[in-house]
């Protein structure tokens, strides 16, 4: 392992569960569990305290929902929140996406496959359960309500490169294989990627790529 553990706060009402959850987790040699939390309200008082890299959040519990717990911690820019959800589609996807989480996994996923989202949403780069990507951006664009659909001006303040960038980002691309299709540095596409996401006012990178699908931008050639 190089560099520090990513550093994770789970946040699982059912005990169960959060201690299968920890036990994957402690399994990584680069992953560390910074702390537990029972309940909403403890998961944004413990990213408060623990100031963790990512917070795993399950969207059902007591005292404080998921969304709401990732709401303020994504508005205090505690942490990245990925989301565990029994379900591929409910309100509580679409809350937590609005909210701005940073991914969203269903819980029966592979440990395998955890951890490797665990570390995708710590280098920056969203995800999303392949079982929920193309519904969860369908359903959430005509959950709009009429006459609120995107308008393709809100993309007039990005250069010609950071809309090259955010196709790429509405076809699900990491930040690796952008900078091979657009032959650019990695770095500089995490640069633009924060750059474009300020200047459309988005919390997360699954954001922008529901915005790119919806305005039909992610075959745009580079």
């Amino acid at each position: 392992m190089t560099g520090p553990a990513i550093r994770v706060l789970v946040a699982e009402d059912q005990s169960a569960v959060r201690a299968g959850l920890v036990l994957i987790l402690r399994s990584a040699p680069d992953i560390e569990v910074a702390g537990e939390a029972a309940d909403g309200e403890q998961a944004v008082e413990l990213a408060r305290e623990l100031r963790p890299d990512l917070v795993l959040m399950d969207v059902q519990m007591p005292r404080l929902d998921g969304v709401s717990a990732t709401r303020a911690i994504v508005a205090e820019g505690l942490a990245d929140v990925l989301v565990l959800t029994t379900f591929d589609l409910d309100e509580y996807v679409f809350g937590a996406l609005r909210a701005g989480a940073a991914g969203f996994l269903l819980k029966n996923t592979e440990a395998r496959d955890l951890l490797e989202a665990v570390r995708t949403v710590a280098r920056g780069e969203g995800i999303v359960a392949p079982a929920v990507t193309r519904r969860l951006i369908a359903e959430f664009a005509t959950a709009r309500a009429p006459g609120t659909t995107s308008d393709p001006a809100v993309l007039e303040p990005l250069t010609r490169r950071e809309r090259e960038v955010l196709s790429c980002i509405g076809e699900g691309l990491p930040n690796a294989l952008i900078a091979e299709r657009l032959g650019m540095a990695e770095g500089t596409v995490k640069t633009h990627v924060s750059r474009l996401l300020g200047k459309l006012g988005l919390r997360s990178r699954v954001q922008a790529a529901v915005l790119a699908q919806e305005l039909g931008i992610q075959r745009e050639a580079p």
